[in-house]
């Protein structure tokens, strides 16, 4: 009965709405980035968001200091490293190495949450489940690349930047299920965004990279606060706490899927015929574990009833 619950409060749908809203980041972010250092527009963008955030961010505090280490450790990893460190490591992987390897090892990210669901949260993947998983995989693959077959790597040291990230935003994802189930979403979603800040601004400081921006970019970095940034976050989190972790990471290859087609359609890009065959698959793949975890009677992911209970919540 416990995992019939889990699975009717299942939201994978809400975590895939949560990753196209990020795809849609590169409308403003594409045009702020050729003007200004990415450290400087990720931090006036925490800056927003902590200000809009700022009425939870009180009780936040108070909840994170009553909980258990553990999820105080979580949310530390999930604001300093998913929100901030993840995404410097990435762009600097990009402006170190050739533009393929980032995008490369970042397929990795399902690869490495999947592990650490399974060694934090106790979650446990029936072979069913490689049904969903290869052809996501397989279909962000040909959707990165024109030519899915002449992809190589050249830079070790970007390639170690870029899965760095993508470690990151794997732990992101398993951790902050973790913490939802001590902590309410919009709790973890304002304690993410003000200790990213806190971790920009000493990013900014050890780097000395300039934070100053023009009056002209506030329009940008103000959308990308509210949409990409806080909207997409509050659903994200309020689908965390219901779904687990192994589901949620596909579900987030959303997130290329929608920027592909942003790029087709505003930003003046084209897709091979490969590219399209793999946003086809990668969207198949994202619907059909939805659909397959919410009817059957034996789900591809069996989790715990307490996500927190593999990671000592509470204790």
């Amino acid at each position: 009965m416990a995992d019939l619950r889990t699975r009717r409060a299942d939201r994978t749908w809400l975590i895939a709405l949560a990753a196209s809203l990020w795809g849609l980041s590169a409308i403003w972010r594409d045009p702020l980035a050729k003007e200004y250092p990415s450290v400087a527009v990720v931090f006036w963008e925490h800056v927003v968001l902590v200000l809009l955030v700022s009425p939870w961010l009180v009780g936040a505090v108070r909840a994170v200091l009553q909980s258990s280490w553990r999820t105080r450790v979580s949310v530390l990893v999930i604001g300093a490293g998913s929100s901030a460190l993840a995404t410097t490591l990435f762009t600097s992987a990009f402006r170190l190495g050739d533009p393929i390897t980032p995008q490369v090892l970042q397929k990795l990210q399902p690869l490495i949450a999947l592990l650490l669901a399974a060694l934090l949260l106790g979650e446990r993947l029936r072979r069913s489940f490689a049904w969903f998983a290869v052809p996501a995989l397989a279909g962000a693959w040909l959707l990165s690349f024109p030519d899915p077959f002449a992809v190589g790597v050249n830079n070790l040291y970007a390639a170690g930047l870029a899965l760095g990230a993508a470690a990151l935003w794997a732990a992101g994802t398993v951790l902050g299920r973790a913490a939802s189930q001590e902590l309410g979403f919009a709790q973890v979603t304002a304690l993410r965004f003000a200790v990213g800040l806190v971790a920009l601004a000493v990013i900014a400081l050890v780097t000395d990279v300039p934070l100053a921006i023009g009056t002209g970019a506030a329009w940008g970095v103000g959308v990308l606060a509210l949409v990409p940034g806080l909207l997409a976050l509050l659903l994200y989190y309020r689908g965390l706490r219901t779904t687990p972790a192994s589901r949620a990471t596909l579900a987030e290859l959303a997130f290329p899927l929608t920027a592909a087609l942003v790029g087709v359609t505003v930003l003046g890009g084209s897709l091979a015929a490969s590219q399209w065959v793999g946003l086809a698959i990668v969207l198949g793949s994202v619907i059909g574990l939805a659909l397959h975890e919410r009817r059957s009677e034996r789900p591809a992911v069996m989790v715990r009833d307490r996500a927190g209970e593999s990671v000592g919540v509470g204790g």
